[in-house]
């Protein structure tokens, strides 16, 4: 028979449909996976909780705190995990009066650089002296470095015996140090000696140095009472290398702030 031009065919498709069952499927892994997650997460978050202290667990309540705590037993850290209360460091206001005398402290300091820029300006011999000094701040305060330069010694040969540089720049210092009230230390270093010597003798001749110029100080005026510590540190502290240069041999003075005396005096 023959098929009449305005029928369309009739065109059947079966779609097959594989259903995921429990072996194959992957959606699951995914789901236990976050959980494995986020128990790994809860777990380590009570392992770090239990290996602080009370103290550091209420300093770091206090740092999620959308209040700022007034009481002397609680306040937020600096830090997540090291957060500690105030009851163990300071009181508030005990804080905010160290803060204050170590802003006057630098201050101080700063004027003592100064002061020596003056002196140095007023007097162009001291030009030649003072290019034994280094100065810059540290942690414990105002350092000031006077070292040796090649073929211009601060002692007399591998002694004790100060030369004319060193008694001219004390006299400066010794000056411009009545200006603070900062305790003062003294640390010697020298440089490396030829192990041929049978006797070392970088710790006699660096202790020897640092009470001389210890003396030197005190007989320009400067107060037994403000000498922190006098210390000799032979060649154990090289400022250049190689260790047995010049340069090495070298004194320090430093204007200790009252935060580093405090700490200082808290070690011992």
């Amino acid at each position: 028979m023959q098929r009449s031009d305005n029928v369309r065919p009739v065109i059947i498709k079966r779609k097959r449909v594989v259903a995921g069952d429990g072996h194959h499927g992957g959606a699951w892994k995914v789901a236990y996976a976050d959980f494995v997650t986020a128990m790994m997460a809860f777990f380590l978050m009570l392992w770090l909780l239990g290996s602080v202290e009370d103290d550091q667990r209420k300093g770091i309540a206090d740092y999620f705190s959308d209040t700022l705590a007034v009481r002397s037993d609680s306040a937020g850290g600096d830090s997540i995990m090291w957060g500690e209360s105030l009851s163990v460091v300071d009181s508030l206001t005990d804080q905010i009066a160290t803060r204050e005398r170590y802003r006057a402290d630098m201050e101080a300091l700063e004027l003592v650089v100064e002061a020596l820029e003056a002196a140095i300006a007023m007097d162009e011999l001291l030009g030649d002296a003072f290019e034994h000094v280094a100065i810059r701040m540290t942690d414990e305060g105002l350092l000031i470095e006077i070292f040796d330069l090649d073929g211009r010694s601060l002692f007399e040969r591998d002694t004790a015996e100060p030369r004319p540089v060193l008694e001219t720049l004390t006299i400066i210092l010794v000056d411009v140090f009545q200006t603070v009230s900062n305790q003062v230390a003294i640390t010697a270093h020298s440089r490396s000696f030829p192990t041929v010597f049978l006797e070392n003798p970088v710790w006699r001749l660096t202790l020897e140095r640092a009470e001389m110029t210890k003396t030197l100080l005190e007989q320009n005026g400067l107060q037994d009472a403000r000498l922190h510590r006098v210390t000799g540190n032979a060649d154990r502290v090289p400022a250049i290398t190689p260790h047995t240069a010049a340069r090495n041999n070298r004194l320090e003075l430093v204007l200790l702030l009252q935060s580093a005396e405090d700490l200082d005096t808290e070690q011992r």
